[in-house]
């Protein structure tokens, strides 16, 4: 990233009386600066300088998520680790309830980050596709960085859940984040007998989707990739 270009780089913090996020993103990878401590963490929520299952740093990128929800901390690290993000998020949610406000509030909290990483949205490519496969499974995701909250996801999952997530809540979660986010989205998996490889499918389809949208195009710094002026 050239510098004259500004970091596109965000904390979020959600705090309700259902649950606890933090979200840092920086868009275009690189360092990114631990979460803030606060009080309401308890001793289960490992430390950031530990290594898990949705953990890695490299020169490239630093990723670090923890949701209590193992399935969906994996998703996010193959959303993060595809569209090149770093990305750290710590949620402390009411998980004695169920797993729907917080992968709910998770993914709110990711769309407020990332729209407010994108800054004033001038000069993008806008507009992202890919198809991802994942052994017999293939998906393929479509975003417009528009402004125009709106998502149409069809998954095909043939159980209730994977690992400890249900499964209705992946496209409720990509709903809630394309409504913070400001953006419009389809995901479509277009086939695979396995719901692993399924979810997993459309996460990789959406990172690189997105990866392309994000990406800023040379000779068109300043402009507003649209016929109305604006975004």
């Amino acid at each position: 990233m050239g510098s004259d270009r500004p970091a596109r780089r965000v904390l979020v913090e959600r705090i309700t009386n259902e649950t606890k996020v933090q979200v840092a993103l920086s868009l275009d990878g690189g360092p990114l600066d631990l979460l803030p401590q606060r009080a309401h963490l308890p001793s289960s929520v490992p430390d950031q300088s530990s290594e898990h299952h949705a953990s890695q740093n490299s020169a490239s990128q630093q990723v670090w998520i923890w949701t209590g929800v193992g399935f969906l901390d994996h998703m996010l690290h193959a959303l993060a680790k595809h569209a090149g993000w770093s990305l750290r998020i710590r949620t402390v949610g009411d998980l004695t309830i169920d797993d729907h406000h917080t992968t709910e509030d998770t993914f709110l909290g990711l769309g407020v980050a990332f729209s407010k990483a994108l800054g004033d949205r001038k000069g993008l490519r806008r507009f992202g596709d890919a198809h991802a496969p994942l052994d017999e499974a293939l998906a393929r995701a479509v975003i417009d960085i528009s402004s125009r909250p709106f998502f149409v996801g069809e998954f095909g999952f043939k159980d209730a859940k994977i690992g400890s997530l249900t499964t209705q809540m992946i496209p409720h979660g990509l709903q809630s984040f394309s409504q913070t986010a400001g953006v419009t989205l389809h995901i479509d998996v277009l086939k695979g007998d396995n719901d692993h490889h399924r979810a997993e499918a459309a996460f990789k389809a959406l990172a690189v989707a997105v990866k392309r949208a994000t990406e800023r195009e040379v000779g068109r710094e300043g402009e507003v990739i649209s016929t109305k002026g604006v975004l």
